[in-house]
């Protein structure tokens, strides 16, 4: 191997793990006494200390983001099948984090976290000076040691062994990389500019090919697949278009709210449906001057007979016109002002045309035009006499609306994180593309230092997100609860996602701010990413409120 290889490279990764989440523990120690009061967590000395609560998180995900990809390359030396790229990907990674680490930690463009934010003194800070730390800051992710990756993912063909292990994953990659390949790539861009929906025909095929009962149990219908292959299949998807990537979203969102926490009356009515494709569902949550605080929802449900009247508005639908049916949180107890009040119905409706795109009665739509992700459009609906069937009340119960949805939030941010896998591996390797082709001063660009450096970094932090993703999705798999572990790999893949496609639109020159280039659509559709289904600052208030706390380590 190359000299700018470090020498006993993985015990040396081992040392520097047990040094960071040495400091981990001691900044988590310090923020909870900033934010707890009488020993448990306060609410407005949390607020008053936000900065460290998140700062705490983001510290939190970076250590998480290092034990996978150590673990990582473990399993694939074990194997056999840990090569330059991957023990070279692994040194800077380590070396970029660990840097990063101790000199400020990017919570977004304009905020970095800071060790000494977190209340950590100048001994314990220098407990990141040791031998194994000091390798890894100087010589891990050097000029020269990018510059290598980038000579090795010059072709494009490959990018790093993904640690998939099983054969059946692989198999289903090669299968939806295949579609995305030939269906989806030489039409997204188009369907972008012209701002239209995602053919039919392709959602079609989608269907066919068992993206919407992908992890559906198989006597309702569905494949009975596990969260790793959701997440193989819809990085692939996005990697092609986000858009064809998130068309199994709701279907995801969907089953999973009818399978936890419905009848087994609505689960033989909808599941297969859903599975199958017959039906297509939408997510309906969101109101004007909500986001993210659901409690405060005020649209209302008041049941009258064998049906609910539904009165109120909602904001951000994703697809909702081309929908068979929604997932409808709503408020059925009037007297509350939170929470508790809430229940989440199953609300069929007509599937609406161009002309008519929100036919049902008591129902009306208007689109919201949107800078990116423009493939099953966006809308603000209203809701003024809308009847849903009193049988359709999930679960048979009001009142458990609110702790429905929650159920579903980590596989719905596990298969976030890998469309923002998918999206980041498509900005790098359209980055890399473009940098192979346009020549200036007598060469390609990528064989500027910079540029392939940039590229480089890319495929570094990409393989990152992607082997924290994969272990949230391993936990899920397993039974275990992993809301921590989805919302860290949300909330870091979000922003690799940002980084890559901003790094390749600037790889791209004046040409990248051009429409007619797909890295103009990219950036766009990557920015969405740190938005839904959690803001980074919701995403990081989650992650720390349930460390802090102590529920989780």
């Amino acid at each position: 191997m190359t000299a700018i290889l470090l020498p006993d490279l993985i015990p040396t990764c081992e040392s520097a793990i047990a040094v960071v989440d040495t400091l981990r523990l001691a900044a988590k120690a310090n923020v909870t006494a900033m934010v707890s009061k009488d020993g448990k967590v306060n609410g407005a000395l949390f607020d008053a200390n936000q900065t460290a609560a998140h700062g705490y998180a983001w510290l939190a995900t970076y250590v998480a983001a290092l034990q996978q990809m150590l673990g990582w390359a473990k399993r694939l030396e074990a194997e056999g099948k840990l090569g330059e790229l991957e023990t070279l990907m692994l040194q800077a990674a380590f070396g970029e984090y660990c840097a990063q680490i101790y000199g400020g930690i990017p919570m977004s463009q304009g905020e970095i976290v800071r060790l000494a934010d977190l209340g950590l003194d100048s001994p314990t800070i220098h407990k990141l000076s040791c031998k194994e730390i000091n390798v890894l800051r100087r010589q891990g992710c050097t000029a020269a040691v990018r510059s290598r990756i980038a000579e090795l993912i010059k072709d494009g063909h490959h990018f790093g062994e993904p640690g998939l292990e099983d054969e059946t994953l692989i198999l289903i990659r090669d299968q939806f990389r295949s579609f995305a390949e030939n269906e989806v790539i030489p039409h997204a861009h188009e369907w972008h500019l012209k701002d239209e929906l995602i053919p039919i025909e392709v959602v079609n095929h989608v269907a066919e090919m068992g993206v919407f009962g992908l992890t559906l149990p198989e006597e309702y219908g569905g494949l009975g697949l596990g969260k790793m292959s959701m997440c193989v299949v819809t990085e692939e998807l996005s990697r092609g278009y986000i858009g064809v990537g998130s068309l199994g979203t709701r279907s995801e969102i969907a089953g999973e709210l009818i399978r936890l926490g419905g009848t087994e009356e609505q689960k033989q009515e909808w599941l297969p449906k859903i599975a199958s494709g017959e039906i297509l569902p939408t997510a309906v949550f969101t109101e004007p001057n909500t986001g993210s605080d659901l409690g405060s929802l005020r649209t209302r449900a008041v049941k009258q007979g064998d049906e609910y009247v539904v009165t109120g508005n909602k904001t951000w639908i994703t697809h909702a016109a081309r929908t068979d049916v929604m997932t409808l949180l709503v408020r059925t107890n009037p007297d509350t002002k939170d929470w508790k009040g809430l229940s989440m119905m199953i609300a069929p409706k007509p599937r609406g045309t161009e002309a008519n795109p929100f036919p049902a009665e008591g129902m009306t739509g208007g689109e919201i035009k949107v800078l990116g992700y423009r493939g099953m459009k966006e809308y603000e609906l209203g809701f003024d006499g809308f009847k849903v069937p009193a049988a359709n009340l999930l679960g048979g119960v009001e009142g458990q609306g609110f702790k429905q949805l929650m159920e579903t939030f980590e596989s719905a941010r596990i298969q976030t994180a890998a469309r923002a896998v998918g999206v980041a591996q498509c900005a790098m390797e359209v980055g890399l593309k473009y940098a192979n082709e346009r020549v200036q001063f007598g060469k390609p660009i990528y064989e500027f230092p910079r540029v392939g450096g940039k590229i480089a970094w890319m495929a570094v932090e990409t393989m990152i997100a992607r082997q924290l993703t994969y272990f949230s999705a391993r936990e899920k798999d397993e039974g275990h609860r992993c809301d921590i572990e989805a919302g860290m790999a949300k909330l870091l893949a979000a922003r690799v996602a940002w980084a890559n496609a901003d790094n390749a639109l600037q790889v791209h020159g004046g040409n990248g701010y051009a429409e007619e280039y797909p890295i103009s659509r990219i950036l766009c559709d990557a920015r969405i990413l740190n938005i839904f289904e959690g803001a980074a600052e919701i995403q990081a208030q989650v992650i720390a409120r349930g460390l802090l706390s102590g529920a989780r380590d």
